[in-house]
């Protein structure tokens, strides 16, 4: 369990500069994960909680143990807070081997220590459960930057901590090394029964870890919640814009019956039909967003059915699904080659999908 308030104000160099963060992280969840653009204050977050800086404000408990009290001046110092932090570079001591790190953070756990046959036996339980048997002997330099991020992971393990922060840790890695990644973070879950925080601009690595997201942008938090909930129904148009899972257009509403469960929206002069939206009027003005996925692009009809917008599409890009088209008004949609050659070169299309897909969000 987390429950941390953060406020915490940076000044800058010039005018105008100056940052705050202003963040309630609460979660009970195995791992929590912090999404956002840089200068978010995703790493701020981490280094408050690990005790590397200092909040103006606020208070942080992990599993029931106060680390941060702004009222009653407590600041537990990093060192005795036992926190795991993985950092982008990984930092293990260039100058040890992969076994030396982790004899290294075995000696430096607080007291009370184990023995030193138990912090023995950690070590290689931790180095056949990361696969680094084959590589104790070997120095940093030596190693291929997966390596490097298990052996960080098995040092920052080593101490048992009460919390484990990584900060961006699949960054730089091409995507096997991240698929391996995340078995490893599976791994680490199953062995560490402590939270993880891990902090991320990546939105599939969001997917691939995250039980709870947070999503921040300019110190503040714009969306938190599980992460079905938050994927299935974004709260504002900043939050569909990170997620990048979402396509947009302007839109208008024409028509509302709650009792139906009805709605209907304009979009590029064309009406389509959608369920009805809670806390909205007629003729507000907005964005609806759909799941790429629930997209289609069908042939160009001159009796297009229900919840079907005949576009023109005015450009086309190779991607690595096959064949992205860009419409008027922000639209878009992919396609396989295939389905594109079944167009036969015509740029008039229909755009479907269900009712139930379709978001309507003002702007905050």
């Amino acid at each position: 369990m987390i429950d941390a308030r953060i406020v915490k104000k940076l000044s800058g160099t010039r005018a105008g500069s100056s940052f705050e963060l202003d963040l309630h992280l609460r979660s009970d969840a195995p791992v929590a994960v912090i999404l956002g653009p840089s200068g978010a204050g995703k790493t701020l977050t981490l280094n408050c909680l690990a005790g590397f800086a200092r909040p103006d404000e606020g208070r942080i408990l992990v599993q029931d143990e106060l680390f941060f009290d702004a009222q009653t001046k407590v600041h537990v110092p990093p060192q005795v807070r036992r926190c795991g932090y993985i950092f982008q570079d990984h930092t293990l001591f260039p100058h040890m081997s992969v076994m030396g790190n982790l004899k290294f953070a075995a000696q430096s756990m607080p007291k009370p220590k184990p023995s030193r046959l138990e912090q023995q036996r950690a070590i290689h339980e931790l180095l056949d459960a990361f696969e680094l048997g084959g590589l104790a002997s070997r120095m940093p330099h030596q190693l291929s930057g997966g390596q490097r991020q298990r052996v960080a992971i098995a040092r920052a393990l080593i101490g048992q901590p009460r919390l484990l922060l990584l900060d961006e840790p699949t960054r730089g890695l091409n995507v096997q090394l991240r698929e391996a990644f995340y078995e490893v973070m599976r791994r680490t879950r199953e062995r560490l029964q402590a939270p993880i925080v891990l902090v991320t601009h990546d939105v599939e690595e969001c997917f691939g870890l995250a039980d709870t997201l947070y999503f921040i942008e300019n110190g503040r938090c714009l969306q938190a919640g599980k992460k079905e909930d938050v994927v299935a129904k974004p709260a504002s148009l900043e939050v569909v814009r990170l997620l990048g899972l979402y396509v947009t257009a302007e839109a208008e509403i024409t028509y509302l019956d709650p009792g139906r469960d009805v709605g209907r929206v304009r979009i590029a002069s064309q009406a389509i039909e959608t369920r009805y939206f809670p806390g909205h009027l007629l003729g507000d003005r907005g964005w609806v967003c759909i799941k790429r996925s629930d997209v289609h692009v069908l042939p160009h009809s001159h009796q297009p059915k229900a919840n079907q917008l005949v576009m023109e599409w005015r450009t086309r890009s190779a991607t690595v699904r096959g064949v992205k088209l860009e419409f008027d008004g922000g639209l878009s949609a992919e396609m396989s080659e295939a389905r594109f050659r079944e167009l036969d070169g015509s740029r008039k299309v229909r755009l479907e999908f269900q009712r139930e897909s379709v978001h309507f969000l003002t702007e905050n």
